[in-house]
C-alpha cells in the first residue's frame, strides 16, 4: 500500500479476536475491505473508530435464520429480520427455506425469494438454502447449480403453513437426495428428530383439551433425537453426501456425530444459544415463546453441550430464529402442542455468547469466533471473503463493550414482532458497532440506518476473486 492511499476508516487500538489469538492493532479498511491490521497503522483515513477497551470480532455469519418471504412477511421479513441481525453483530445470514410461500425448493421459488429481497431490502449480506422434500428431486440439480449454498430437510413434520408447504422426507427421498445432493457437493442440513417415534409417543396425548409443557417434553424425547442422527449419518456414510446437523440439542448426538467424523464422516453440528442457557424446567416459566423443536433438554445436557464446545466437538453456533406472530403463540389456550414452535433470537446471538461463554465461563474468543463466524462461512462456502478479520477479507466487523450492562427491553428487539424469551434478561456486554462490508449499519445511539445494501453473495465469481487475494 503507497504512503498517498487515504483509508476509508481506521479501527484503532482495540483487542482483536483473531482465529488463534486476541491482540491489540488497528485495522484499516478501504473500499470495503480489509487492508492492514498491524499494532500502528501510519496512515491517514477519513474516519478513526476509537476502539480501545472493546473487543474487535468478524461479523457473525447467522447459518440458520428463517425470514420467511415470499408469502408470510408478516411473520418476519428481509428488511425486519436483517436489521435486528445487524444489531446483534451479525453481518451475513443464510435464509432457511421453508417458511415462505412458496417454500425454496425450486428455482423459480428461489428467485422470487431474491425478487423478495429485493423488493423488501436487506440490512446485511445473506445466502439462501434450497430444500429438499419428497417430490422435488428433479429439481435439486438446477436449484444447485442456481446459487443455493446447500440444502435443508426434515426428518419431522415441519408445520403447516398452508397449501403447497415444506414436508418431510421419508428415508427413501432421504437417501436419494442426499445422492444427487453428493454429485453436487452441496451440504445437506437435516432437523434430525424420528417423526416415528414422536408419532407413537404422541398418540397418548390426542383428544385431550388439555395438553401441557411436559406432555409436549414427553412426546419429543431425546431417543427421537439420538435415532434420526445415527440414521442420517449412516446414509452420509453411504453416499458421500456432505452433512450439517442442525440445532442439535444433547451432548449425546454431538458424541455420536463426533465419533462419525473421526471415522470419516464429512459432517458438522450446530448447537443454538437456546439450548446453552435454559433447561426443560425453564420451558414452563418462560411460556409460548420458549416453545421449540427439539425442545430444551436437562441440565446434563445443557452442561454437556458446554463441555463439547469446550472441547472442540461442536462446529458452529446459530439462532435458529424462527418468528411468527403473537397470537400463534399466545392464542392456544391449554393446548401447548397447538402452539407454533420456534424461537426469536437472531438478535442476541452474539451478546448471548459473549456474555455467557466469555465472561462468565472463559470460553476463549477465538473458539467462540470461530464457532459464529469462520467456521458456518468455511462450512457453507463464504469463506474468505466472510467470517475472518484479515487482509483481503470483506470489513465486516463487530465492535463489543466487555463491560456495558443493560436489561434487553421488548422495545429494544427490531423483530417485525418484538417478543423473544431473551426479553428481560441482563447482560454484561453489548454491540457497540457493527460494520458490513466498510459501512457502519448500526450503533446503539443511530441504530439501523436507513441504507440497505445488503447483497446476495454466493457467487462463484465474487468467492473466486476472495480467494485469490489470500
Amino acid at each position: 500500500m503507497r504512503d498517498e492511499v487515504k483509508l476509508d476508516f481506521i479501527i484503532k487500538g482495540g483487542n482483536v479476536v483473531l482465529s488463534d489469538r486476541v491482540r491489540v492493532a488497528d485495522i484499516g479498511i478501504l473500499n470495503g475491505e480489509i487492508v492492514d491490521i498491524a499494532p500502528d497503522i501510519p496512515f491517514s483515513a477519513k474516519q478513526t473508530i476509537d476502539a480501545q477497551g472493546l473487543f474487535v470480532m468478524a461479523g457473525a455469519v447467522d447459518a440458520h435464520v428463517h425470514l420467511n418471504e415470499p408469502g408470510l412477511g408478516e411473520w418476519e421479513g428481509f428488511e425486519s429480520g436483517s436489521a435486528a441481525l445487524a444489531a446483534g453483530g451479525c453481518t451475513t445470514f443464510i435464509d432457511m427455506p421453508l417458511n415462505g410461500l412458496p417454500p425454496t425448493v425450486n428455482v423459480d421459488a428461489m428467485n422470487r425469494k431474491l425478487e423478495a429481497a429485493a423488493r423488501s431490502g436487506v440490512h446485511v449480506d445473506y445466502a439462501l438454502w434450497g430444500g429438499l422434500v419428497p417430490d422435488n428431486l428433479e429439481e435439486l440439480a438446477a436449484l444447485a447449480d442456481a446459487g443455493v449454498v446447500g440444502f435443508k430437510a426434515f426428518m419431522s413434520f415441519p408445520g403447516d403453513t398452508g397449501e403447497g408447504c415444506f414436508r418431510e422426507v421419508d428415508d427413501i427421498a432421504l437417501f436419494e437426495g442426499m445422492k444427487v445432493l453428493a454429485s453436487k457437493n452441496k451440504v445437506l442440513a437435516v432437523h434430525a428428530e424420528s417423526q416415528e417415534i414422536i408419532a407413537a409417543m404422541s398418540k397418548k396425548f390426542e383428544g385431550r383439551i388439555r395438553r401441557s409443557v411436559g406432555d409436549f417434553l414427553e412426546s419429543r424425547p431425546l431417543a427421537a433425537e439420538l435415532d434420526a442422527v445415527r440414521r442420517v449419518l449412516l446414509f452420509a456414510d453411504r453416499t458421500d453426501c456432505p452433512l450439517h446437523l442442525v440445532h442439535i440439542s444433547s451432548p449425546q448426538a454431538v458424541d455420536i456425530i463426533w465419533e462419525a467424523k473421526q471415522n470419516g464422516v464429512n459432517v458438522t453440528v450446530e448447537t443454538c444459544p437456546h439450548y446453552l442457557l435454559f433447561t426443560d424446567e425453564d420451558m414452563g416459566n418462560l411460556g409460548p415463546l420458549a416453545k421449540c423443536a427439539p425442545p430444551m433438554r436437562g441440565m446434563r445436557e445443557r452442561e454437556g453441550l458446554w463441555a463439547r464446545i469446550a472441547e472442540g466437538k461442536v462446529d458452529l453456533i446459530a439462532s435458529d430464529h424462527s418468528p411468527c406472530p403473537p397470537a400463534m403463540k399466545m392464542n392456544a389456550g391449554d393446548d401447548y402442542f397447538a402452539i407454533w414452535g420456534g424461537i426469536s433470537g437472531a438478535q442476541s446471538t452474539l451478546e448471548l455468547m459473549f456474555d455467557e461463554g466469555y465472561l462468565r465461563r472463559g470460553i476463549p474468543l477465538p473458539l467462540l469466533s470461530r464457532l459464529l463466524s469462520e467456521n458456518p462461512a468455511k462450512r457453507f462456502g463464504l469463506f474468505p471473503g466472510k467470517g475472518k478479520l484479515a487482509i483481503g477479507s470483506d470489513a465486516d466487523i463487530v465492535l463489543v463493550n466487555p463491560d456495558a450492562p443493560y436489561v434487553l427491553q421488548p422495545e429494544q428487539l427490531l423483530y417485525r414482532h418484538r417478543q423473544s424469551v431473551y426479553a428481560g434478561r441482563e447482560f454484561r456486554c453489548r454491540v457497540m458497532l457493527t460494520m458490513s462490508r466498510g459501512k457502519v449499519v448500526y450503533t446503539p445511539e443511530l441504530g439501523v440506518g436507513a441504507s440497505m445494501e445488503g447483497i446476495w453473495i454466493p457467487t462463484k465469481e465474487e468467492q473466486s476473486r476472495k480467494r485469490k487475494l489470500l
